[in-house]
């Protein structure tokens, strides 16, 4: 079966109704890793914007790649620097479970590596190569910027009073996936949003579901578990239902003539 590379094009995905980060504290979501890399500027007029996250997922690495031959197997596409939970406390050179975080300091060095992937049955890998093991495919699971977000029913406002927590999401779990499941246990979702942290824009592991009714609302704050599953993890994520905080409307989103919800 022929390989392709076309990557990246969503149809049916919406960033219209942005939360100002911090609305609800995500217990269990990862803080941004190496704040070192900061964040280039977005272009407004006739330029390009950012589509994905400067965090790169790789998983499959070779069992015997350091950080030093990973960093060096991906500088082609741009500086970076390499990262994986409890990096610093474990002082382990080796990425203990076969997967890291390539963190780029340019949104393009991303775009420039999903080039030079091979797509096949909608995954992403690239060759690597360690000490004893020779061009291994490792899998590079970028995040698109907008699959943060998904209306269901743009004809709805958004209501605090309406809005949940779900914490212990899935991180390849897109907005629309999660829309689609509580829309399907519940009933009445209008709006589905992936909280991402405020330097890199990659998913926490939390997430938000407004309602539509009063109904669907107390349905699932009532449940208040779920399990998640996605196709790129093999566990089942339980998920946590919490009540949002009321919050007052806040200032208009910059691109949008939408409110943010904000302290």
């Amino acid at each position: 079966m022929p390989l392709t590379r076309n990557y990246g094009r969503r149809r049916g995905r919406s960033s219209l109704f942005p939360f100002e980060d911090g609305f609800l504290d995500d217990p269990h979501g990862d803080q941004s890793l190496t704040p070192g890399l900061n964040s280039p500027t977005r272009c407004q007029n006739g330029e390009r914007m950012e589509r994905y996250s400067r965090k790169v997922f790789v998983g499959g690495l070779p069992p015997d790649i350091d950080e030093d031959e990973i960093t060096n197997s991906f500088r082609r596409y741009g500086h970076l620097v390499v990262d994986w939970p409890h990096k610093a406390e474990s002082k382990s050179y080796f990425p203990p479970k076969g997967y890291a975080f390539l963190l780029f300091q340019e949104e393009s060095s991303v775009q420039a590596l999903i080039d030079a992937c091979i797509e096949e049955d909608g995954k992403l890998y690239l060759c690597v190569s360690s000490p004893t093991i020779k061009d291994k495919p490792v899998q590079i699971r970028p995040w698109n910027l907008s699959d943060s977000d998904f209306v269901m029913d743009g004809s709805q406002p958004l209501d605090p009073r309406k809005t949940i927590f779900v914490g212990g999401v899935p991180r390849p779990l897109r907005a629309v996936e999660l829309a689609m499941i509580m829309d399907r246990l519940y009933g009445g979702v209008c709006y589905a949003g992936i909280d991402t942290d405020p330097e890199l824009k990659y998913p926490k592991g939390a997430g938000r579901v407004a309602f539509s009714n009063q109904q669907s609302y107390i349905a699932a704050i009532s449940a208040r578990f779920v399990q998640l599953q996605h196709n790129d993890i093999d566990k089942r994520n339980i998920s946590h239902f919490q009540q949002y905080k009321r919050k007052p409307l806040g200032r208009p989103c910059n691109q949008h003539d939408h409110w943010l919800l904000e302290d």
